[in-house]
């Protein structure tokens, strides 16, 4: 990480967080539960989605953009809500910025090392977070004897962004993706990828209860959280009504962002805006 400047940092300013579409929804969530008194500013990057099947290089471009567009609103830490971001980008991130920013790999890696007790670990991820095998080499730092097996699964992606969380379809595809990781017989499977949580219940139920599901986003916001702590940088006041508590901007169809925002988060967000996340 660059040199971080506690000066540029007030524990009032706002946390930034941004992901390729709605899945980071999922972190945002997590955040306002663990840490309800802090700031959020959201960025969904809708117009681009999904980074799962984009190059290393694309990605980097788009999330440096993104971090541009955050930092003007002087957020105190960045939050990369997107399992391929995190993969991809989030070491060329950190060399060139002077505030925190944590990504959803480590936290989920580190808590999976921690559950399994047969020492199989199924990660379920985009196709760019699986190539990476960051998970793998995470969990490796952790306890070598692990064996990690990766299934990349590309079309929960646009289910999710589709809104078709409770679905037959949405059930046909997991059962395909999930047979090699049963027959395998993995007793931890890390959600790899923002979007998964919203179908929780339906991967919990193919896989069996036996199967711990680690959920990266909880895992991040409880990193979070002792990141600012440890700063001392919690924001120690709630924030008064109208105070722009939470932000929420898109580089595409706002409204259908905002619907199912609410869906998700169930906070009553009525807008989001669209930016032209190009120009930064």
């Amino acid at each position: 990480m660059g040199q971080i400047n506690m000066e540029l940092m007030r524990s009032d300013a706002p946390i930034g967080v941004f992901d390729s579409g709605v899945g980071g929804l999922t972190v945002v969530r997590e955040i306002m539960r663990q840490i309800p008194n802090e700031k959020i500013i959201y960025f969904g990057d809708t117009a681009r989605v999904p980074y799962g099947s984009k190059s290393q290089e694309t990605v980097t471009r788009f999330s440096e953009q993104i971090v541009r567009f955050l930092r003007t609103f002087q957020v105190k830490t960045i939050v990369v809500a997107c399992n391929t971001a995190s993969a991809y980008a989030l070491e060329t991130l950190e060399k060139n910025i002077d505030i925190p920013i944590i990504g959803v790999v480590k936290p989920g890696a580190k808590a999976a090392a921690e559950v399994t007790r047969n020492k199989k670990i199924g990660v379920i991820a985009t196709e760019a977070t699986i190539g990476s095998k960051i998970y793998s080499q995470y969990i490796h730092q952790l306890s070598s004897d692990v064996e990690i097996y990766g299934k990349a699964c590309p079309l929960f992606v646009p289910l999710v962004e589709e809104g078709l969380l409770q679905d037959p379809v949405t059930d046909e595809i997991a059962r395909r993706y999930l047979a090699e990781l049963i027959d395998i017989d993995i007793d931890t499977l890390i959600l790899g990828c923002t979007h998964y949580p919203l179908i929780r219940s339906t991967l919990q139920r193919i896989m069996g209860e036996n199967v711990t599901l680690v959920n990266p986003a909880y895992e991040t916001a409880l990193e979070l959280k002792r990141l600012l702590g440890s700063m001392k940088m919690l924001n120690e006041e709630t924030p008064g009504l109208g105070s722009d508590r939470y932000r929420f901007y898109v580089s595409d169809k706002a409204d259908k962002f905002v619907h199912f925002a609410n869906s998700i988060i169930k906070y009553g967000i009525l807008s989001a805006k669209t930016v032209q996340i190009e120009k930064y």
